[in-house]
């Protein structure tokens, strides 16, 4: 992969924000109970067994802490039987992260067929993308990794609206050519996907170091308060384009930003161990969602 191009002088917006958001709908909201939970999780003096109460209230989430807590990714030799055994064995970050994954599969379930992308292949993509920057990030402490892991998992929901406005796009003419894609979408449209997810997760009151790391993943030297969070992502998901998970038709233009790596620390050597590492996570996680059907 080469080096990212420098940021193009974008047209005039052909395209607004509240208009691409239109096209998929009412944003989803995020469950009551995940909601309460999120809020308990941010809290710090709130407990793990105020945690395991609320979400006992929904008899979906509450089989779901169970089956994570027992399922082979951790091994228990005994059994959890309770949500307040589950809660405090898997913890608060791992709870953040189930919640956030129950609460999106089904929304990026979706098919985006203006990026090539049939059903199932964003999620795919996204939960790797999120199991990736967590390994990259987890160096820098465990509470960054779970950051990432979210942010990840974030990154690429802004396709789900914008991927209307490709369809009718010949996206392998000349014009469409020899620049990172991102970049692209700004020139002939005067916005990206990376803007709209961001502007999905600010509607979801999700923290602004998060945001900022959608907004910036394809440009992590961009990035302020998220500036380690966007590295990883980027890391990632170019790891994930490597390995041809929800490829579609922008990821054989995705330019790798060399700086993002030396942030992070991270080698070429490291690709192919995040491969290895993120494979197995990729199949546990994607039949824990299996489960929420």
């Amino acid at each position: 992969m080469t080096q990212t191009a420098p940021y193009p002088p974008p047209k005039p917006a052909a395209e607004t924000v509240e208009r691409l958001l239109r096209r998929i709908g009412e944003l989803p909201p995020m469950p009551a109970v995940a909601q309460k939970a999120l809020a308990l999780i941010r809290n710090p003096s709130s407990s793990m067994a105020d945690l395991a109460d609320v979400l006992a209230l929904d008899q979906a989430m509450a089989g779901l802490v169970l089956r994570w807590a027992n399922s082979a990714y951790f091994g228990l030799r005994s059994p959890v039987t309770t949500v307040r055994q589950a809660v405090v064995y898997l913890g608060q970050n791992a709870i953040q992260s189930l919640i956030m994954a129950a609460s999106l599969a089904a929304f990026i379930d979706r098919p985006a067929p203006g990026y090539g992308l049939e059903r199932g292949e964003l999620r795919k993509h996204s939960v790797g993308v999120a199991s990736g920057a967590r390994l990259v990030a987890a160096k820098f402490g465990k509470a960054l990794g779970e950051d990432a892991y979210h942010a990840g998992l974030l990154a690429d929901i802004g396709k789900l609206a914008f991927e209307a406005v490709l369809r009718n796009v010949d996206t392998s003419a000349p014009e469409w050519q020899n620049q990172s894609f991102a970049d692209l979408e700004i020139v002939h449209f005067g916005i990206d996907h990376a803007t709209l997810g961001a502007e999905m997760a600010r509607r979801w009151n999700l923290p602004k170091p998060l945001t900022e790391a959608i907004a910036f993943h394809h440009r992590p030297s961009l990035a302020k308060d998220g500036a380690l969070l966007a590295a990883a992502v980027h890391i990632a998901d170019a790891a994930m384009m490597m390995l041809g998970i929800g490829l579609g038709r922008d990821g054989l233009q995705y330019p790798l930003d060399e700086a993002a790596c030396e942030r992070m620390q991270w080698t070429e050597a490291g690709f192919y161990e995040l491969a290895d590492r993120v494979a197995p996570l990729l199949k546990e996680t994607e039949a824990f969602l299996q489960m929420r059907r």
